[in-house]
């Protein structure tokens, strides 16, 4: 699995111009503007309000060979915003049994004074579109039970339903009804990105075409409460990307496309895109950290089986994990070294004064990484400015992006720490499944399938694997043997795998070719 350095397929970064208050553009130049840890459906649901935009527009997946900026006109759908989450009074209504009419009544005259952020609160036209009152509550409730993410946001204007299609995806707001960072963090619009620019992108397209027409029951239903189609939404601009390619979007485009391929039934295979979605995310975060860095090795992952009892695979699991997670920050600090040997530092160096280099040094972080120097206090010395720099950007960053390898590690269920009070690498039963279904299009042996982890995502399950990438004084070949054991027997436990006649174990796909 070798990876392309990201000067390699650089894109140009854009004008400052474009974010006014940016204070310090680093991690950005490395990831991307923005990569934060962000619960998987929240990125897939915003990654779908920049996919359905373009499917409206007829260029799904296809940048036309612009890499920036990423423009785009989320629709906010506010009508059914407020009919499914801020409309409590309809099931006091239906709890007074007064007759349909009556009822109508009241619901239009508490929406007309308590609707928000729309231009028109008038909901009659709801009335002639079903037979009784009770009717049009019973589809609220049962749309109002798809709800996504409906623990964590509580705020009404954060509340999304399950994406049945176009009619169901629209951007987060804030209670004044502008857009929220908060839940949509921009992440999802890289993803869309991602996808874009994997080779996989004109395979993809008609899936993804396909599932934002929407030509479903449950899409259906949702149109029936919409007032008139919104004719577009408000513009959002500059999401940015910072690689024309890279293997991690090929990967993420290669596992959509063969998930989309297996046609599960029904929304299924939701569940599995989002999961692989932010997993590639992360993979991205760390392979380009790793290669800013200048780490040779490649990025691999020792996955414990969770066992009743301490193993060796569980101490080195939590060593992996830890030198993984310190990878991005490490890369920050790669980038601004990187910086202070260029040839212009070193010119600015070689000034006659401490205040010329001192004031030479703040023009070149100005220019590379937009540094304000307002915020800095310090003496006029360049050795102090760098030690306040770096201190400055390890904070921001272990803010927000320094968080994504174990936030999204987590919560795909790849990190864990049950029996432990340490993080590591301990793959839940769900992933595991999402993993089979992405890799395993018919049956597969074994050893066959913990070689494709290895080589495809850096998985290490096997006593074959781990031998590749462990010192040979750190090595036994048991705990790793045991480990595998206990993947065979869960795996056979969830119906994915079977011992036949030749002795050989298989993985199987249940929704694959045989």
């Amino acid at each position: 699995m070798q990876e392309l350095l990201p000067a390699d397929v650089a894109v140009a970064r854009p004008p400052r111009g474009h974010y006014p208050t940016m204070a310090l553009w680093l991690d950005e130049q490395i990831w991307g503007h923005r990569i934060h840890p962000q619960s998987p459906w929240l990125i897939f649901l915003e990654c779908l309000t920049v996919a359905e935009y373009f499917h409206r527009k007829g260029t799904l997946l296809d940048e036309q060979g612009s890499y920036y900026p990423l423009v785009f006109h989320p629709l906010r759908r506010m009508h059914l915003r407020n009919i499914l989450w801020n409309n409590d009074v309809i099931k006091d209504l239906e709890n007074e049994r007064a007759d349909s009419n009556t009822n109508w009544t009241t619901w239009l005259a508490w929406m007309n004074e308590n609707a928000q952020n729309l231009n028109d609160n008038d909901f009659s036209y709801l009335k002639p579109r079903f037979e009784k009152f009770s009717d049009f509550a019973f589809l609220v409730g049962m749309l109002r039970d798809a709800s996504v993410e409906g623990e964590s946001n509580k705020r009404w204007t954060s509340r999304f339903v399950f994406p049945f299609g176009a009619s169901a995806i629209y951007e987060d707001a804030t209670l004044d009804g502008k857009r929220d960072y908060v839940n949509f963090t921009r992440t999802g619009e890289l993803l869309y990105l991602m996808l874009c620019r994997s080779a996989s992108a004109p395979e993809l397209r008609p899936y993804l075409t396909h599932f934002l027409a929407g030509d479903n029951q449950w899409n259906k239903l949702l149109q029936v409460l919409e007032k008139a189609p919104e004719e577009n939404g408000v513009e959002r601009k500059h999401s940015y990307l910072p690689y024309k390619a890279h293997p991690s979007f090929d990967r993420l485009g290669e596992d959509w496309l063969r998930l989309f391929e297996l046609r599960l039934p029904n929304f299924d295979v939701l569940n599995h895109l989002v999961t692989m979605g932010a997993f590639h995310v992360m993979l991205y975060h760390l392979q380009v950290a790793a290669a800013w860095r200048g780490k040779k090795e490649r990025i691999t992952f020792l996955c414990e089986v969770v066992a009743p009892k301490k193993t060796l695979v569980r101490e080195l699991s939590v060593i992996n994990f830890q030198e993984n997670n310190s990878l991005s920050g490490e890369a920050i600090q790669a980038y601004l070294t990187q910086i202070t040997s260029s040839d212009d530092w070193l010119a600015a160096m070689q000034l006659r004064t401490q205040q010329d280099q001192y004031s030479k040094c703040v023009e070149i972080l100005k220019k590379e990484i937009w540094w304000d120097i307002e915020e800095y206090e310090g003496a006029e010395d360049p050795a102090q400015l760098l030690e306040f720099i770096r201190d400055k950007a390890q904070h921001r960053h272990q803010q927000h992006a320094g968080e994504v390898h174990r936030s999204y590690g987590r919560l795909v269920g790849l990190v864990s720490r049950r029996a432990t009070t340490k993080f590591r690498y301990a793959p839940t039963d769900s992933f595991l499944k999402t993993l089979i279904f992405a890799n395993v299009p018919q049956r597969m042996e074994l050893k066959e399938f913990f070689h494709l982890l290895f080589e495809r995502y850096g998985l290490v399950f096997s006593e074959r694997e781990a031998k590749q990438v462990i010192e040979e004084e750190d090595y036994e070949s048991k705990p790793f043997a045991a480990n595998a054991a206990r993947l065979e027997a869960r795996l056979s436990s969830l119906g994915l795998l079977r011992r036949l006649s030749d002795g050989c174990a298989y993985i199987i796909n249940p929704h694959g070719l045989e």
